[in-house]
């Protein structure tokens, strides 16, 4: 089967030393090793096949990751370095509606017991904590969906549900 060959990569020591460490370093998430690993041997000359083959992964991820190293290979490595290279994009979507700061205050506030808040009841519910986050200011408006979302990912959920 003939196609069309794969763009070279040509890595520098530099860009060399810095796969080969992501590599071996114990804290490196694994897909983030697996592109460096993919990355590492076509700058040893390995075509995409011997990748799939050596790395048992898909042919379209050993693509990606090469094109991907190809396209932001021009940027210096004091602009975007090895790792963040190997990063994934950001994903199209709406963007946040709550802020880090919101989210914090609304955990805080999960963490404290409902009849803190002159609540008489004896754990949140999505109702109750959607109408104390109005209530505060915390944002303007909350479904109690929402708000019950997040109280159940929130650190403090467990305690708040627990306090009686």
């Amino acid at each position: 089967m003939s196609g069309r060959k794969a763009a070279s990569i040509e890595l520098n020591e530099e860009e060399r030393h810095g796969l080969e460490r992501l590599v071996v370093r114990h804290n490196t998430r694994q897909q983030i090793a697996m592109r460096a690993r993919i990355v590492l041997l076509a700058g040893k000359g390995k075509s995409e096949m011997e990748s799939v083959r050596e790395l048992k992964t898909s042919r379209n991820m050993v693509r990606l990751w090469r094109r991907r190293w190809l396209d932001l290979q021009p940027i210096k490595l004091v602009d975007l370095s090895v790792e963040e290279r190997l990063e994934d994009l950001p994903r199209p979507g709406a963007p946040r509606r709550l802020t880090a700061e919101q989210i914090c205050q609304i955990e805080e506030m999960a963490c404290e017991r409902p009849q803190q808040s002159g609540r008489p009841i004896s754990q949140w519910t999505g109702r109750e904590i959607a109408d104390e986050i109005r209530k505060r200011g915390i944002v303007p408006n909350i479904s109690r969906r929402h708000a019950s979302r997040l109280l159940k990912k929130g650190a403090c959920s467990h305690i708040a549900s627990a306090s009686g």
